[in-house]
């Protein structure tokens, strides 16, 4: 069994964490950090580096984090990219695939085992569903030939009904919940041959369905809290992450231990 001793994660809110907040309260815990903290309690000396950063496009992604993951030589290296580019306007598909296998194949050049993610169907609680469940399965068809092509380790959320949960999701319907990236760490676990703690795999009650007055009361609000701020950053060139910096820039011991964790 494969022991890693340098793990750097790149992405974007995915794998920053969001929304499963540390139980301080204070930053976001995440799929990536609760695998590192696996990982760390199998070997003397693991050391991890999360760069990932909230609304992040995959360009950025790219020019930003991918260059310092690759110069601090992991041996494990988790991408995921592109979730924001298809909620864009201008999405060029063709573009973001051919890329993406460049970099896959950049990644592994280095020698590291490069995890790459199928992601979970989201696209039936935001509007526009006709367009933006095309774009989503064009970069999944994408992302399981590049693994394939590059010999990278392939977590597909795709195929994992589970996600249909409302529960596994913010209210915000479009970030994971602690339980969504609870699961998401036992599937890259699972991929990559280690065994999760068996609650990860475990769901809460998927709430009962509401009537059509409340659900129409409930895509009110979150039009108001969630999708109406998120078009006033696009009308004005903004991001939610535009004041954020990665919260683990640099590798670094992670202590298993640690209740935060």
């Amino acid at each position: 069994m494969t022991h890693w001793l340098r793990f750097v994660a790149v992405g974007d809110s995915f794998t920053e964490g969001l929304d499963d907040r540390l139980p301080s309260g204070d930053g976001y815990r995440g799929w990536a950090d609760l695998v590192a903290g696996v990982l760390a309690r199998r070997v003397e000396g693991f050391a991890y580096a999360n760069l990932a950063v909230r609304g992040r496009l995959f360009g950025r992604v790219v020019d930003e984090q991918v260059p310092p993951a690759t110069d601090m030589r992991p041996d494990l290296v988790s991408f995921a990219a592109g979730g924001n580019d298809v909620l864009r306007r201008h999405f060029d598909g063709g573009a973001m695939v051919a890329r993406f296998d460049a970099t896959v194949a950049e990644l592994r050049a280095g020698g590291a085992d490069v995890i790459l993610f199928r992601f979970a169907d989201l696209t039936s609680r935001l509007p526009g569903q006709r367009v933006l469940a095309p774009r989503v399965e064009l970069l999944n068809v994408a992302v399981g030939e590049t693994a394939q092509r590059r010999g990278a380790r392939l977590v597909d959320l795709s195929v994992d009904d589970e996600f249909g949960n409302p529960a596994l999701w913010s209210v915000d319907r479009l970030h994971l919940s602690g339980a969504g990236h609870r699961r998401v760490a036992a599937h890259v676990l699972t991929c990559l041959g280690v065994e999760p703690d068996p609650d990860w795999w475990r769901s809460p009650p998927g709430p009962t369905s509401p009537g059509w007055l409340a659900a129409r009361t409930g895509d009110v609000v979150w039009v108001g809290r969630h999708l109406a701020p998120w078009l006033r950053r696009r009308l004005t060139g903004r991001s939610s992450g535009d004041a954020v910096t990665a919260k683990r820039p640099a590798l670094t011991p992670l202590d298993p231990t640690d209740p935060q964790r």
